[in-house]
């Protein structure tokens, strides 16, 4: 690769795992630079993964899509936010047609701009939905994804573009690993202490694998993630069966693409 000055074979380095420059007490550019030069020369550089455009592009779609929906909530939540300071309570569920004309007749201008951006975000969300759709049928991995109950396109999509090339994974452990779904370890001598996962990696992958789990949990009720996630649950809780049961459904689908295959519920 050739950059527009004319240098060849670009380098990303994971600022995270590259400390020397970091340990440095005397810091400029110029010094960081060499001490980058002289770990790349060493062979010492840890490389970021780049991903080519069309990946780029899916990671903008499906990000850009949550951006929309958090946006929609906080609207949302400063609806209630009114209704709780005024003291009105309105039946039914909330958000539905008749819901949303019950607001309108409450005649407050706050609400009323409000539930004008709500429309707004669900037209651009539609559109969004559309797209993602659109991009689910072209892309084979995703739709491997697709074919585990609980998982929708957008789910699919987003795990897909995060993975991007499951071959850059020796093994299923390296790409719970780049979720950040396995436990920190600290080895002294010879007592190793297992800590919380490590939240290293993709933050989106890791977000949308525990929402995942719990729509699998309810969509198939017999599968051996659904009773794997059932036992951790009655031991240790719900919100770290929500972390074991995401890295559990993130072994299966690294098995998924690495074989070509749908998902399957029961191995017995």
């Amino acid at each position: 690769m050739t950059d527009t000055l004319g240098y060849k074979n670009v380098t990303l380095s994971n600022p995270y795992l590259t400390k020397a420059i970091a340990a440095s007490k005397k810091k400029t550019d110029k010094i960081d630079a060499k001490i980058l030069a002289d770990l790349l020369r060493g062979g010492y550089i840890a490389e970021c993964y780049v991903p080519d455009k069309k990946i780029v592009q899916q990671r903008q779609l499906v990000r850009y899509r949550k951006k929309l929906v958090q946006w929609r909530t906080a609207v949302k939540n400063s609806i209630h936010g009114i209704l709780l300071q005024e003291g009105v309570k309105i039946p039914g569920v909330t958000f539905t047609e008749i819901y949303c004309k019950r607001l309108k007749a409450l005649d407050d201008y706050r609400i009323d701009g409000f539930l004008r951006q709500i429309n707004y975000l669900n037209l651009q969300i539609e559109d969004i939905n559309s797209k993602v759709y659109a991009a689910v049928k072209v892309n084979p991995d995703a739709l491997l994804i697709k074919s585990i109950p609980g998982i929708g396109n957008y789910s699919s999509l987003v795990i897909a573009s995060e993975i991007a090339d499951i071959q850059r994974f020796n093994n299923s452990h390296k790409l719970c690993a780049y979720a950040g779904v396995v436990p920190s370890v600290r080895n002294s001598a010879d007592t190793i202490h297992h800590g919380s996962i490590t939240k290293r990696g993709s933050m989106t992958l890791r977000w949308v694998l525990t929402e995942c789990i719990h729509t699998h949990a309810i969509h198939a009720k017999n599968s051996d993630i659904t009773k794997f996630y059932n036992r951790i649950k009655k031991k240790r809780g719900s919100s770290k069966a929500a972390v074991a049961g995401a890295s559990k459904i993130l072994r299966v689908i690294y098995w998924m693409l690495k074989e070509r295959r749908e998902f399957v519920q029961n191995y017995s």
